[in-house]
């Protein structure tokens, strides 16, 4: 089950990195106006998230990536606030924006479990 749990992961870090690429213009939606290289950042999360889901697939670097994905996903938390605080900008249902905050703490155990 363990297994399946690790790569499930994987599987969905390495598709929200595709996502970036993929849906740019949402991604950088979901930045303030203020924030400098707004493209550059979500290409370069983008590549990250899917390094990251590399490394937590490798066993040899299971551990570390588990940790880095854990910090990533606390760096990128005000993103999922600014999100819920403006759901006007968005094309979701306010509920769902204010339901990714508590999904992140979700997210980061669940990496945190996986990763051993």
């Amino acid at each position: 089950m363990k297994t399946i749990a690790l790569y499930a992961f994987c599987l969905f870090f390495a598709g929200a990195g595709i996502g970036h690429f993929l849906l740019e213009p949402f991604f950088i939606q979901a930045m303030p106006e203020w924030v400098p290289f707004r493209k550059a950042i979500v290409y370069i999360s983008g590549v990250v998230e899917i390094l990251l889901a590399l490394g937590l697939f490798l066993k040899p670097t299971r551990e570390r990536a588990g940790v880095l994905i854990a910090i990533f996903l606390v760096v990128v938390f005000p993103v999922n606030v600014y999100m819920a605080l403006t759901p006007e900008n968005f094309d979701l249902p306010p509920a769902a924006l204010w339901i990714r905050l508590p999904l992140q703490v979700v997210l980061i155990w669940w990496v945190l479990k996986v990763r051993k």
